[in-house]
């Protein structure tokens, strides 16, 4: 069974990658060419080749050079099968792993059926591995974000991301525990509420970073930040919809939890 779900899982990933990249294209894709617009006048730092809106925030950030450079991929393959495959690419590969999440977790949760389990992965993977993240590292258009600093950029950014995915993990472990003497709510409520605290203080340890060039337009800065987000909640509720009704056929209804 496993194979059989790692497939449904990679395919649902394509279709919510799809799904994802059409709202890129629509609302990300513009605040992009402006920011490419402001970048070449002058206004940012040169750019190379833009990353899609959906992509984790280092991929959008650019650093100044001294001469402009050689675009190796026009801007109409950039915006259209470039973004298609980057976002279907990433849409796989986390539909594999979820797939692979979802078959540790079935049965775990209680008497659940997969849709139900599905949608709760799905709603967990987006909270952990993208929104808290972001609120910290949100994602930058090209024109933000300086040369010298990128490696330290995506390395605190990636850090962050284990960071939450090893207190969640805690967390849901501590629920469970705590599940058993003060009932599936508490439990479930404590192990959250003890997440967001210590991600708090982690958020409040780590480095700011905050290299938005002096005059760089708000409304094109949050225009592309909700775009980003907004494809990855896109995607991510794709994924857990269309898999939780793929998996109905291969993962029944466990009438009891797996210990």
């Amino acid at each position: 069974m496993m194979r059989t779900l790692l497939v449904r899982g990679m395919l649902a990933g394509l279709i919510a990658g799809v799904l994802a990249t059409g709202f890129a294209y629509l609302f990300g894709e513009p605040s992009v060419n402006t920011a490419i617009g402001l970048e070449e006048s002058g206004g940012g730092h040169s750019h190379s080749a833009p990353a899609e809106p959906g992509a984790p925030p280092e991929a959008h950030e650019h650093g100044a050079a001294a001469e402009p450079e050689e675009e190796l991929v026009s801007r109409d393959v950039q915006s259209t099968l470039g973004l298609f495959t980057g976002v279907a690419g990433y849409g796989i590969a986390i539909g594999g792993l979820f797939s692979l999440a979802f078959a540790f977790a079935h049965g775990r949760l209680g008497p659940t059926r997969p849709r139900v389990t599905a949608a709760v992965l799905a709603a967990a993977g987006y909270a952990v591995v993208v929104l808290v993240p972001f609120l910290k590292y949100p994602a930058n258009p090209p024109a933000v974000g300086q040369a010298g600093t990128i490696g330290d950029r995506t390395g605190l950014y990636f850090a962050f991301v284990a960071i939450s995915l090893v207190v969640a993990g805690v967390a849901v472990a501590a629920g469970r525990k705590l599940a058993e003497r003060l009932g599936a709510w508490g439990g479930f409520l404590l192990g959250a509420a003890g997440y967001v605290v210590v991600m708090a203080l982690c958020a409040w340890l780590l480095p700011v970073i905050d290299e938005v060039p002096e005059g760089f337009p708000g409304s094109t800065l949050w225009t592309f930040r909700t775009a980003s987000i907004g494809t990855q909640l896109i995607l991510w509720t794709a994924l857990g919809l269309v898999f939780g009704a793929l998996a109905e056929k291969v993962a029944p209804k466990r009438a009891v939890a797996v210990v």
